[in-house]
């Protein structure tokens, strides 16, 4: 079978739920990660003896809405692979942007950092290489999670420690911070009819909704708390629902953290935002 062809009929398919670039572009992804053809292998429209079951499997559980990302069991980020499954959240290019930010305003040496909600460990993963003088630790609520962040930490080779820790409840385990970053729960219940079908039937809820009643929960409680835990000076740094910018600040600026920034993603769309304690 030549290869435009396949790739015809397979981006046919999927344009029944997706467009017609966002259908493309998965069959490409499907292609690079079961044949080993990339784009230029199409464009010269090379033959293959036979579709592998896999692949077909693969097309199969895409138009079922099953994210690729947990059907290929893995995701980028920063540059690297990174491990996922139904246990944790697929990585976002806002939380990369994340990233970015922290990498790019600290570049101290020795600094202690702590990730709150780890979900794939992509956050203090990427934070401890590309700060390696760093000392890095994470914490998620779910055991599941836990587990796929520690596996990634070891294929990276990176210096990650990891608690089981439900931080609404429990204290944060480390003191002496220089920096708390989280990406926490922050979709409202409310949003869900928003959010797209492959989100909601495959991603965990726990790490993406809060009610509508308390939206800042997590916001709240990891900055109480991170009070006791940051060096005079520390900073804090959170992903946030877009909608939620100025009420995040100002919950920041009423509990005492000073430099309060709301940030912008690439997007345009107020993403994070960044404070000092003392």
């Amino acid at each position: 079978m030549n290869l435009r062809s396949l790739f015809s009929q397979y981006s046919q398919k999927l344009q029944a739920i997706y467009d017609k670039q966002e259908a493309e572009s998965l069959v490409f992804w499907l292609f690079e990660a079961f044949l080993k053809k990339g784009r230029s292998e199409i464009l010269r429209d090379e033959f293959i003896e036979s579709v592998p079951q896999e692949l077909d499997e693969a097309l199969s559980q895409l138009l079922e809405k099953k994210p690729i990302q947990y059907i290929l069991g893995t995701a980028p980020f920063y540059g690297r692979e990174f491990k996922v499954n139904s246990s944790v959240l697929i990585p976002r290019n806002e939380t990369e942007e994340l990233v970015h930010l922290i990498i790019k305003e600290n570049k101290r040496l020795n600094l202690r950092i702590l990730d709150i909600g780890t979900g794939s460990g992509c956050i203090p993963i990427s934070l401890a290489l590309e700060i390696p003088s760093s000392k890095v630790y994470a914490l998620d609520v779910s055991k599941e999670a836990l587990a796929v962040a520690e596996e990634n930490a070891e294929q990276h080779e990176a210096r990650v420690e990891f608690f089981q820790i439900d931080v609404l409840n429990e204290e944060i385990p480390v003191n002496e911070l220089d920096i708390i970053v989280s990406n926490p729960p922050y979709v409202c219940e409310s949003e869900k009819s928003l959010m797209h079908e492959n989100v909601l039937q495959f991603e965990p809820h726990l790490a993406l909704f809060v009610s509508d009643e308390d939206p800042l929960i997590f916001y709240k409680v990891i900055a109480h708390k991170a009070k006791l835990h940051l060096k005079i000076g520390g900073k804090i740094y959170f992903e946030i629902n877009e909608a939620l910018g100025n009420a995040t600040k100002e919950l920041l600026v009423e509990l005492g953290y000073s430099q309060v920034e709301v940030l912008e993603d690439l997007n345009g769309k107020e993403r994070m935002v960044k404070a000092v304690w003392g």
